[in-house]
């Protein structure tokens, strides 16, 4: 097992929280369409927010749970500070979060047998 999975299980709950805690977690889920787009992060169908809630999140729970491996790298958090440039201050806690997630993923892993 990679040794990186119970750490990015942990930011993945942190994340969701933070969402929620600035009032940014939906209930409904977008369009079939919208979760569809073929560009990165959605960005011409879904907010950022959107994208971490109901694409990031599920599939990165199917890959830890699945035990399939993790992608290569991660640039999740500069694309966070882009969209929320204007506050910063506000979503730090999310940003901690993302980027904690690059980090272990762009880190590379460790397995141990078992």
């Amino acid at each position: 097992m990679d040794v990186r999975i119970p750490a990015l299980a942990e930011q993945m709950l942190l994340i969701e929280r933070e969402l929620r805690i600035l009032g940014m977690w939906g209930l409904l889920p977008p369009s079939d369409e919208a979760l569809s787009s073929g560009q990165p992060f959605c960005v011409d169908t879904l907010a950022f927010e959107e994208w971490l809630q109901w694409i990031f999140l599920p599939r990165m729970k199917v890959i830890i749970e699945g035990g399939r491996a993790l992608p290569a790298s991660s640039g999740i958090r500069p694309m966070a500070e882009m969209v929320y440039r204007e506050r910063l201050a506000e979503v730090a806690a999310l940003l901690e979060a993302l980027g904690e997630i690059d980090r272990l993923i762009s880190d590379g892993g460790l397995t141990v047998a078992g």
